[in-house]
């Protein structure tokens, strides 16, 4: 038995007590443990099944993972990805990372800034719009921060377009003007097959609409730049980004082009300075006054004591609405893992799925599961003191009274003679509350997620930072546009049938 197998043993032996009792009986000492203020954001972890001993038993674990250890590796920019021998140096784009890296990143970011600044000065023309292409981390994260930060933005229009299905192309082509439209191509390895066959269709609708050269409209986001050149990018419009920087950490580098032009150069910088506020709080408190290991603790106590298989996030601001979404691919992209770091079999759950919506939409779809159905269900608000609009506060006022009443009744719950009409309560959530959604906060609350996860992923013992576990159903996709494959026959039939050849 390992040291981290043998710390988890601590855990088994805890036994929840009601959270309700927990908050009557500590009161006011609950809070000044369990509410931590970070970069203008209150982390709320009250209203959870922790208590001393739960936290005692989990901060054994963390130490027993060598968290410390990890985190100094991976701020000093040493191999933090065993399995593909590199360092994870996404920190150095916000400035907290080894000193060459954190320059590197610098200079890479002086170039993005340049071509920001020829955009806006006219180099290329009148430019209104920018389609921008990509998938996974090269797509949801600048998709995130221009839905949340720039929908009263009078700078340029940005279409964020994932999908290999046309018809996610077809719906900007139809509302974009060639003549006044940029493309940004993101891949990391510049070779990503949805990507580029977007991008050579994107190419090709400028062409058929006029524009005498739509190579010079391109941009190329990568960390291959040779690549990108060969593709036929001017080596000019290329932003470049350091390969130890993983896709779905990658929206503080050149992937984050768009949105640096889409809300201005200084709203960018606002939000990296925001994550740097983050990674400093991280690298330097330990134990339970790191907000992102407590939060580890917190989802470690549901997913491997409680048996929780899934954790619900819900943003209380429309701003925040794609957040869900990004953190589905943060989460369980870099923790759905099945073997620890040493390739052996992982002993425990390892991350559980990630969902959720919009309060308070959501309220009235998915909130009876929450409440009544027979699943525990780690809940997360999302919600901001200052509203987005100008409109009556009342429509604020009433968003924020949802969202602090429904923490309240998960925990609290209603008895009732009727067993249709009784709440069970004592079912756990937390609470994350922003001053404002503004370029600095939402940086420092990525952040947080991204070390969240980190604190997961030693707690498991397991390697968050790579995905092999998307590459073979790359291969097969591959294999059947090919019409090649030891398919088995029910999956030739489904091939015969979707893609109309008899053949197959």
């Amino acid at each position: 038995m390992t040291a981290l197998d043998a710390a988890w043993t601590g855990l088994a032996e805890w036994q929840p007590q009601r959270i309700a009792d927990l908050v009557a009986q500590e009161g006011q000492a609950r809070l000044d443990r369990l509410v931590r203020h970070v970069a203008d954001i209150r982390f709320d972890f009250v209203k959870t099944h922790l208590d001393d001993t739960a936290l005692a038993a989990l901060a054994a674990i963390a130490e027993a993972g060598d968290y410390a250890g990890r985190r100094r590796a991976l701020f000093a920019g040493e191999i933090a990805n065993p399995t593909e021998g590199r360092a994870a140096e996404h920190t150095a784009e916000r400035g907290e990372g080894a000193p060459d890296s954190v320059h590197r990143a610098q200079m890479f970011h002086q170039r993005m800034r340049l071509l920001v600044d020829a955009i806006e000065g006219g180099a290329f023309g009148e430019v209104r719009h920018l389609l921008h292409i990509g998938i996974g981390g090269s797509a949801l994260g600048p998709d995130l921060l221009i839905d949340a930060l720039g929908r009263r933005a009078d700078r340029y229009e940005v279409a964020v377009v994932s999908n290999v299905d046309g018809a996610a192309l077809q719906a900007v082509f139809d509302r974009f003007d060639p003549a006044t439209t940029m493309i940004a191509v993101a891949s990391k390895t510049f070779t990503t097959t949805e990507t580029m066959l977007n991008a050579a269709s994107a190419l090709q609708w400028l062409e058929e609409n006029g524009v005498a050269d739509p190579f010079g409209r391109v941009i190329a986001l990568t960390a291959s730049p040779d690549k990108a050149v060969e593709w036929g990018v001017d080596e000019t419009r290329v932003l470049p980004f350091a390969e130890t920087v993983g896709g779905r950490y990658s929206l503080w580098s050149s992937i984050g082009f768009p949105a640096a032009l889409a809300l201005g150069w200084d709203a960018f910088e606002e939000m990296l300075e925001g994550a740097a506020e983050m990674d400093r709080h991280v690298r330097l408190t330990d134990g339970a006054d790191n907000v992102a290991l407590l939060a580890a603790f917190v989802d470690q106590l549901y997913a491997n004591r409680l048996g929780c298989q899934t954790r619900a996030l819900f943003a209380y601001d429309e701003r925040l609405r794609l957040l869900p979404s990004y953190l589905q691919q943060l989460e369980m992209e870099s923790n759905g893992k099945a073997v620890d770091l040493a390739g052996q079999p992982v002993p425990r759950p390892t991350a559980p799925i990630t969902w959720g919506g919009v309060g308070t939409d959501s309220q009235h779809a998915v909130f009876q599961l929450l409440h009544q159905g027979t699943h525990l269900v780690p809940t997360e608000f999302v919600v901001a003191r200052e509203p987005g609009h100008h409109l009556d506060p009342a429509h604020h006022e009433a968003l924020v009274q949802n969202c602090i009443a429904q923490g309240a009744a998960l925990m609290a719950g209603r008895g009732h003679a009727d067993g249709a009409r009784a709440y069970p309560g004592d079912r756990p959530s937390t609470t994350i509350l922003l001053d404002q959604v503004s370029p600095h906060s939402l940086g420092a609350l990525l952040s947080f997620y991204e070390h969240r996860t980190f604190a997961n992923a030693v707690m498991l013992g397991i390697n968050p930072f790579d995905q092999f576990g998307v590459e073979l159903g790359k291969e097969m996709a591959k294999a059947v546009g090919e019409g090649g494959g030891d398919f088995d026959i029910a999956t030739r039939a489904l091939m015969a049938a979707a893609l109309d050849d008899p053949s197959l």
